[in-house]
């Protein structure tokens, strides 16, 4: 009670915050961070973005750094997240990756047989992934001391489903069809992915992550049985090959029935989106993980009294619990006015102060 609340987003103590909450330790208040927040709701993103093509940024990482130094200064939350795009590791891979308006991410030759799978390379070595590499060193050297770095990958399935379908967003029946219908050639590729995803995300902990959360985006798509059979395997490999030394958030959207799979497949903290209540999903995930989440991104383009209704609720949810990390359940949506998320910040940091 009466704990006092950093007005720069700097955490108290020795120690971030946001670790103590991901090892399930008692904190001052609720550490905040959200995904998206150096994105397109940015006056000063989209300033970079008119002059800067995506792809370039991505691959520029000063500029990287920079930006999440900026963002995390202005937004005043308790981790940054490394500035990059999870399709990256797919070029070297064999599979250029377009960036395209209106169209998003786009392959020009999906993947569509089990011959198609054999073009998808071994990441036999990281040195064409040295630029995000270097981002992860640089943000990290920039950053205040007490302000964690989280590294991030996606998941196989989710990497698997863009290869396949050739964009996001689609209904995966391309993606299904494979799964359901070449055993061999699934287990090729999702193998692949996976062996590759945990040789980036340790390379990113050596760079200097503190944190890495592997975003399983697509998932949804799919029931428990087939999250089980198809998608569990190779995510489970990927968390259990990272270092141990390092919290490993494991986030899903679109079907809270996933989440006793997910929290089996591994994480120290599972990440959950607005599509079910934090205390329901903590309860079917077990109070020995923490929990990331899990405000709905369109309550930010709200009022500011909604923001805090809102807020208060997933908070009173959480009941002071250790290990509660407040996040949205996916990115800030671009239309997004800056002004609510800070109010969401200061509001996470006000009323948790209150409550533990």
């Amino acid at each position: 009670m009466g704990a006092s609340v950093p007005s720069s987003g700097s955490p108290c103590g020795e120690e971030s915050i946001f670790l103590k909450a991901a090892r399930r330790e008692p904190t001052p208040y609720t550490p905040v961070w959200l995904m998206r927040q150096a994105g397109r709701f940015l006056p000063e993103y989209r300033t970079l973005r008119s002059k800067v093509p995506f792809a370039e940024l991505c691959k520029n990482p000063a500029l990287c750094a920079e930006l999440m130094v900026r963002t995390v200064e202005r937004l005043g939350v308790d981790a940054a997240i490394l500035f990059s795009d999870l399709l990256l590791i797919l070029e070297p891979m064999g599979f250029p990756v377009e960036y395209t308006a209106g169209e998003g991410p786009v392959f020009r030759r999906p993947i569509r047989s089990g011959q198609d799978v054999d073009r998808l390379r071994e990441l036999d070595s990281l040195e064409p992934m040295a630029f995000v590499l270097e981002a992860v060193r640089l943000t990290r050297s920039a950053l205040p001391e007490q302000i964690p770095l989280i590294g991030f990958a996606g998941a196989p399935f989710t990497l698997a489903s863009y290869l396949i379908e050739g964009q996001g967003g689609s209904n995966f029946h391309h993606t299904k069809r494979l799964m359901y219908s070449d055993a061999a050639a699934w287990q090729a590729l999702l193998d692949r992915l996976a062996r590759a995803v945990a040789r980036f995300l340790n390379a990113q902990i050596q760079a200097g992550a503190q944190a890495v959360q592997l975003f399983d985006t697509w998932v949804g798509c799919l029931g428990p049985k087939d999250y089980q059979q198809y998608v569990f395997p190779f995510s489970r490999a990927v968390i259990q090959a990272i270092d141990p030394a390092v919290p490993v958030i494991h986030f899903t959207t679109g079907n809270p029935a996933l989440l006793p799979l997910v929290r089996e497949a591994g994480g120290q903290v599972i990440g959950v989106d607005w599509r079910v209540r934090l205390d329901a999903a903590w309860e079917q995930i077990g109070y020995d993980r923490a929990i990331q989440g899990n405000l709905d991104p369109a309550v930010l383009l709200g009022t500011p009294e909604l923001i805090r209704r809102r807020v208060e609720d997933i908070l009173r949810q959480a009941g002071g619990r250790p290990g509660h990390i407040f996040n949205l359940g996916h990115g800030v949506l671009p239309e997004t006015p800056v002004e609510n998320v800070l109010t969401l910040v200061e509001t996470v940091h006000q009323l948790s102060a209150r409550q533990l």
